[in-house]
């Protein structure tokens, strides 16, 4: 896989800094039952990578001591096949902690996972899915062949929980990529047209949905590379930045850790080993420290940056302006 950290860290982007810590984003491991050209994990079914159960101990015992922390956010890979998963989510929900699980879909119908449905429902996650398209042959040409319908499926199934549904509090959203080199589209119109499509081929529904930029790294980036095209794709996004987006980039209220606990400024960094350090320049683990030494601190910027900035913004929330 061809590098692009060399070519992001020429970069002219906005200096950022830490405010509180709100958010924390954890990374369950890389293994995946999926295998995406767009993913910026690199994830897949052949990675071994997972958080162990003294990691998870470790980050129960910050949010104990943190109580501004109010959110866990939950990705992997596919976080679900930790086999880990369910007790950090009952151990969070038990401590009246947001949770939120980012779902490929097509997991709910693996074998073994029969009853992961009903356990996100009977814990009142929120489910942030991964639709790429509204349309099959786009879904399968980006993530494989028969994905679609066991996403269609898995949307089904949860629908049929009462996720999405009017006046449930179960919370459904789904999450677009584009396909290609280009930034998302506008996503209010986007998103009445995924309502539309969905509603009346398939009788889904959903709450939201978040349309996110293609990132320059990983996978994406070495396609990109190897096409002769990141050059062209870096100009875009520095040429669509827009300094309003600024103040409501993830990083700035969240912090991303590993599998092994390892602490960076976003999910992105994370894959770039753009580690989280204190002021002598060591990395920082979740055993080592607070909420409150984090607050204020430096966030490591770097070319890739401009996929949250540009145009109406990128963030694992969906578009910012």
């Amino acid at each position: 896989m061809l590098a692009t950290l060399p070519l992001l860290r020429k970069t002219a982007f906005p200096p950022l800094t830490r405010r509180r810590i709100e958010t924390l984003q954890i990374n369950l491991g890389y293994r995946c039952n999926q295998q995406c050209l767009h993913c910026h994990v690199n994830a897949g079914p052949k990675r071994t990578e997972e958080m162990d159960s003294e990691t998870i101990d470790a980050i129960l015992r910050f949010v104990d001591a943190n109580p501004d922390v109010r959110m866990l956010d939950l990705t992997g890979g596919a976080p679900e096949l930790n086999p880990r998963f369910r007790r950090l989510v009952t151990a969070a929900r038990a401590r009246g902690l947001r949770v939120i699980d980012r779902c490929n879909l097509t997991i709910l119908s693996e074998p073994g996972y029969e009853t992961l449905a009903e356990f996100l429902a009977e814990q009142g996650v929120e489910v942030v899915a991964s639709l790429p398209c509204y349309l099959e042959d786009n879904v399968n040409a980006q993530r494989g062949k028969g994905v679609f319908e066991a996403s269609i499926n898995g949307l089904k199934q949860l629908n049929a929980l009462g996720y999405g549904q009017p006046g449930n509090a179960l919370t459904l959203n789904l999450v677009f990529n584009p396909q290609g080199a280009v930034l998302p589209p506008p996503q209010a119109p986007l998103e009445a047209a995924y309502k539309t499509h969905l509603g009346e081929h398939f009788g889904i529904v959903f709450n939201q949905l978040f349309t996110l930029a293609n990132m320059p790294i990983q996978r994406f980036g070495s396609t990109l590379l190897s096409k002769g095209s990141f050059n062209r794709y870096m100009d875009l996004l520095q040429s669509a930045h827009r300094d309003d987006n600024l103040p409501g980039v993830m990083c700035r209220t969240q912090i991303s850790i590993d599998w092994q606990g390892n602490l960076y400024d976003c999910d992105f960094n994370q894959m770039l080993e753009m580690h989280t350090e204190d002021a002598d320049g060591q990395r920082l683990n979740i055993r080592q420290v607070t909420a409150q030494q984090l607050e204020g601190g430096r966030i490591q910027v770097a070319g890739h940056c401009y996929g949250c900035t540009a145009g109406q913004g990128s963030s694992c929330g969906g578009a910012l302006s």
